[in-house]
């Protein structure tokens, strides 16, 4: 097998990892906040929680779908988490546009990329394997 054909796997790889990521992601993270409208809807939670329960599901949401993607792309696994953090926050952004009437880039909106970033950045980082260490006569001086 050419380089060539190597780094087209590999891109392959990566675009399949980050896809099944993100739409995992998106999964949990509709779930979490399911489950917080029914909280909200029996009184366990005050309405005016919302903005904290989508931060939270975002984070999570994405950290799930970060150690998603990171299992499957092995080489870059913090640019993997980032990755489906911002592949979940853009099926987030698609999704409010077809339900709603349009997108205004506010406060809520900011919280919830920086969720979306800040929970694929703590998959790719959870889920940094061992690496290779160097022993004191291999090491360049």
């Amino acid at each position: 097998m050419r380089k060539a054909e190597a780094q087209g796997i590999n891109a392959a790889q990566m675009v399949t990892a980050v896809a099944v990521g993100g739409l995992l992601a998106l999964g949990v993270e509709l779930l979490m906040l399911l489950a917080g409208s029914a909280a909200v809807s029996n009184g366990v939670l005050r309405e005016e929680a919302a903005p904290q329960l989508t931060a939270a599901a975002c984070v999570l949401g994405c950290l799930a779908g970060g150690l998603a993607a990171c299992s499957q792309w092995r080489s870059r696994r913090l640019l993997a988490g980032l990755a489906t953090g911002g592949v979940c926050y853009l099926l987030i952004v698609a999704v409010g546009l077809l339900m709603g009437d349009g997108f205004t880039f506010g406060l809520q909106a900011l919280i919830e990329l920086a969720g979306c970033l800040c929970g694929g950045a703590i998959a790719g980082l959870l889920s940094g394997g061992k690496g290779k260490k160097k022993h004191g006569a291999v090491r360049k001086k």
